[in-house]
């Protein structure tokens, strides 16, 4: 018998548990999708503060404490928690820090101000994920990303990441989905996000505009795979990523059943 193929989902947004844009309910769908058709599936989001921890029977995950993620040479405690999907058996991993996220708003505070440190949480969220797939000891054969705070994945499975065990069968998938906020990340994001060694000034160059269109550029551009996950998005990436040689890529389709990502997943497995 053979062993199921594994697939995990980094998103910045999944419904229930924060639904920003569409896709947020679409990156549901995939996970119980996939789920149910021979994959196995595990998800990684951000605890953002907005999420009700009681309403949707978070817990904390003791075995997998102990985590510190080192950004720009200072230590960031990781806590795990973990809920089931609703109607689903699979699991959400939450990733917490008492700086970083516990706060009542997601990207911008009360007065619509942009918190100043959203490079640093994205830069702490990517290095965080997958530190804690390696605590797993779980090797992922396809992550699927999306959503902007998790355009750093790719870039570090192929960089910093490379040499690790558990991602040496790792495809990835990006999703560009529409842009949703128009300030920057700021002047010390490169720097962040320069976790190792391995990382150069030129690996980072795609990014260093630090805009939502650069973000989405850079996940996209180290990727295995793109798919679009809005019928409007930047464009720029609509023309640039329509066609990429030697990626597949699957275009926005409203009406979609979603077996195309399915069969994107098995083409990228084999």
């Amino acid at each position: 018998m053979s062993t199921k193929k594994r697939i995990l989902f980094i998103a910045n947004e999944m419904s229930p548990y924060l639904e920003l844009t569409e896709f947020s309910e679409i990156v549901n769908r995939l996970a119980i999708k996939s789920n149910d058709n021979g994959f196995e599936v595990r998800c990684i989001m951000p605890r953002f503060g907005t999420i009700n921890e009681r309403r949707h029977r978070l817990h904390e995950v003791v075995r997998l404490s102990g985590i510190n993620v080192s950004v720009d040479n200072d230590d960031f405690p990781l806590q795990i928690k973990v809920a089931s999907l609703p109607n689903a058996r699979l699991q959400v991993y939450f990733l917490d820090n008492e700086d970083l996220f516990k706060r009542k708003f997601v990207f911008h505070d009360d007065k619509e101000e942009w918190f100043e440190d959203n490079g640093l949480r994205t830069v702490f969220f990517c290095k965080g994920a997958l530190e804690t797939v390696k605590k797993f000891g779980w090797p992922p054969d396809i992550i699927h990303c999306s959503g902007w705070m998790t355009s750093l994945v790719p870039l570090y499975l192929k960089t910093a990441y490379k040499k690790e065990p558990v991602f040496s069968h790792s495809k990835v998938v990006y999703t560009i989905g529409q842009n949703t906020f128009k300030e920057k990340l700021g002047d010390d994001f490169m720097k962040q996000a320069a976790i190792h060694a391995n990382i150069k000034d030129k690996d980072l160059e795609v990014l260093k505009e630090g805009s939502n269109t650069a973000l989405l550029r850079g996940g996209a551009s180290y990727s295995d795979a793109i798919t679009f996950g809005a019928e409007k998005v930047d464009k720029k990436l609509a023309e640039e990523f329509a066609k990429v040689k030697g990626k597949k890529v699957l275009p926005f389709n409203a009406e979609s059943d979603l077996t195309d990502y399915l069969q994107l997943y098995h083409d990228l497995a084999k």
